[in-house]
């Protein structure tokens, strides 16, 4: 017997939320042993994939202003052609020490108070390539395909369905350390995106018949995504979005955050030493948006710190940024991002959230009397996909829940990581029944 498939014919009148426990035990085809049957002359509804927080490549260019902290960072890496481009993130160098230096001082972002607003550091310029294409997102690395695949299964699992690069088929990857802003305040490279996404969703329905494009995007893609909706006339929503499909998005922030401000997070990347990228984790616009939002873990404690005495939850963030030693951090998450995260905006588009749960997440930590200084002595583990916490996971049932014309279909799939959920048979399967329901209003399989 097959999991549960929920109906895609959801009743205008009043929000529908189906909570959809898949067994992954239960015998399921898979993805790779069906085919889906084409619409009536091969039309379908465009698709424009959307990664999360490093599921792009970013490249740089060092300029005369550019001050290296080494001997080392002054000569690596020998770049030869290409206008002097090369690509920053990701590069396996970053696993060697003293060039963990060079890569941390080149992704820092600096926030100009003036400006309020975020730049890179002096002498460095970066740039996201082919634009519109899903090549840099793929893989963070063309060489090491085995070893840093990131939605290339999902990307090429759209393909065995019969969409094609260029042609139905889309990438926006974007600079990930910067962010967006709440009213009021600028967010140039972030305003920037959104712009450029409008553009590519305009064209890639206008290529496809003027048929409304799906989007689908991953974890922090998901909050572009929708303030990129929200931010749009409804009527222009309407026109050129069937629907939005997230995957792990952290609506509510994430207590992971938390730690990666405190003591540094090497995002599962082997011998990188946590401390010598912590600073410039800290100074990434998009790290603030995603700390814990007050609206979704309230007066939860989520920190204690023995040394200090003291006790955080996501009310009381701009004290813990205080008692870690970034005061810098303070006002931008003050002025720019507090707005930002109080209350989630309607999408305007029906919506189906994918979410992994039950994996162990990260869900309080204690530090001890050496302070932040020290890794944390406890870590407690609550429900979650290991990186998200199952409260800010299924934060849009509660946010979009009066409303009488949003949609929200939430799919949760048990045991599914925060990034195993981009090559998770079962999750494909979800987007590719949603999808085909866009593009046939019904499915059908053939096994091989």
């Amino acid at each position: 017997m097959e999991p549960g498939r929920p109906s895609l014919a959801l009743a205008p009148a009043a929000v529908t939320v189906m909570m959809v426990m898949l067994s992954l035990s239960s015998c399921y085809c898979g993805v790779s042993a069906a085919r889906i049957v084409a619409a009536a002359g091969g039309e379908r509804h465009p698709v424009i994939l959307i990664p999360g927080a490093g599921g792009n490549q970013l490249e740089a260019r060092l300029t005369e202003e550019y001050k290296p902290c080494s001997l080392a960072c002054r000569v690596w890496p020998p770049v030869r052609g290409r206008g002097g481009w090369f690509r920053l993130w990701f590069d396996p160098s970053v696993l060697l020490a003293p060039l963990t230096r060079c890569f941390a001082e080149r992704m820092t972002l600096y926030y100009d108070a003036v400006a309020d607003d975020y730049r890179n550091a002096p002498g460095v310029e970066t740039r996201v390539s082919d634009f519109g294409s899903t090549s840099t997102l793929r893989y963070l690395d063309p060489s090491l395909k085995l070893l840093t695949g990131y939605m290339n299964t999902l990307a090429s699992t759209l393909e065995k369905a019969g969409y094609e690069e260029g042609q139905d088929l889309f990438g926006a990857p974007y600079d990930f350390r910067y962010g967006l802003a709440g009213p009021g305040h600028p967010s140039a490279v972030g305003s920037a995106y959104l712009h450029r996404l409008r553009l590519l969703v305009e064209s890639a329905c206008a290529a496809n018949g003027g048929r409304p494009a799906i989007l689908v995007a991953h974890s922090l893609g998901g909050l572009f995504a929708l303030q990129f909706l929200a931010r749009s006339p409804l009527p222009w929503r309407s026109a050129h979005v069937a629907r939005l499909v997230t995957l792990s998005a952290p609506w509510g922030g994430s207590l992971q955050e938390m730690l990666t401000f405190a003591s540094g997070n090497t995002l599962g990347v082997p011998f990188v030493d946590a401390s010598l990228i912590r600073n410039e984790q800290r100074t990434a616009e998009s790290n603030l948006w995603l700390l814990p939002a007050p609206r979704v873990f309230g007066n939860t404690t989520l920190v204690v710190s023995r040394g200090q005495n003291r006790t955080y939850s996501a009310k009381n963030v701009t004290q813990f940024l205080r008692d870690i030693g970034f005061e810098e951090g303070v006002e931008p998450y003050r002025a720019r991002i507090r707005s930002l995260v109080e209350a989630l905006p309607e999408p305007g588009v029906p919506v189906t959230c994918l979410v992994g749960t039950g994996v162990d997440t990260v869900e309080s930590l204690v530090y001890g009397e050496g302070g932040f200084e020290e890794p944390p002595e406890e870590v407690v583990y609550g429900d979650g996909d290991g990186t998200v916490n199952l409260a800010s996971l299924v934060g849009p049932i509660k946010a979009w829940s009066d409303s009488p014309a949003q949609v929200v279909e939430v799919v949760e799939l048990p045991g599914v990581s925060h990034s195993g959920i981009l090559n998770d048979r079962s999750a494909l399967q979800q987007i590719i029944r949603v999808v085909d329901s866009i593009n046939l209003n019904a499915t059908s399989y053939q096994t091989s």
